[in-house]
């Protein structure tokens, strides 16, 4: 996820509504099925809190109301998310230890973010001076493609890329 404004960053600055976005990923829960799965975490917050932090990730954008149901004569709201948070610490000597890699990554990266611009550069000159005039935009957009791509290749192939083949022909999988 990139962050692409201040409310965004505000509501993402409390851990429970980090934690209720994480909740939320491709799930529609209401705000007391919220509330229940973070108190099975530990983290124990009142409805009417959860509430407000629905409120706040909703008007930054991070969520939305995906739908409503009437029971017992109360409506009863489902929100969702498709905003997948992703918060591990980088482990020590990252650098170091993928330099090589990070370093071939980039030069074969630089040639598809070129070609992607090359491509779509009439089409993005457009877009920015019909609504930006903003010389960062350019590369906001091309980011925003990579971004999206990059996620559809992990979303779609569940991961499969963590499956370390071993020697002796087993399989061990980062979540073991």
């Amino acid at each position: 996820m990139l962050i692409t404004d201040i409310e965004q960053a505000k509501a993402l600055d409390d851990v429970a509504r980090i934690k209720i976005l994480q909740s939320l990923y491709h799930n529609e829960l209401s705000a007391e099925q919220i509330a229940d799965e973070l108190h099975k975490t530990g983290y124990k917050k009142a409805t009417t809190t959860i509430r407000h932090h629905l409120e706040v990730l909703k008007n930054a954008g991070l969520i939305e109301i995906v739908k409503m149901k009437e029971a017992r004569g109360a409506v009863i709201k489902y929100y969702g998310t498709s905003v997948k948070l992703l918060g591990y610490k980088i482990p020590p000597n990252f650098d170091s230890d993928y330099f090589n890699t990070i370093t071939d990554t980039s030069i074969k990266l630089e040639k598809i973010v070129k070609n992607i611009a090359q491509k779509n550069l009439s089409k993005i000159k457009k877009k920015n001076s019909e609504n930006h005039n903003d010389s960062f935009y350019d590369q906001y957009v091309l980011m925003e493609i990579i971004n999206r791509a990059i996620t559809n290749i992990f979303e779609n192939n569940n991961s499969s890329y963590f499956m370390i083949p071993l020697k002796n022909s087993k399989t061990i999988s980062k979540n073991n």
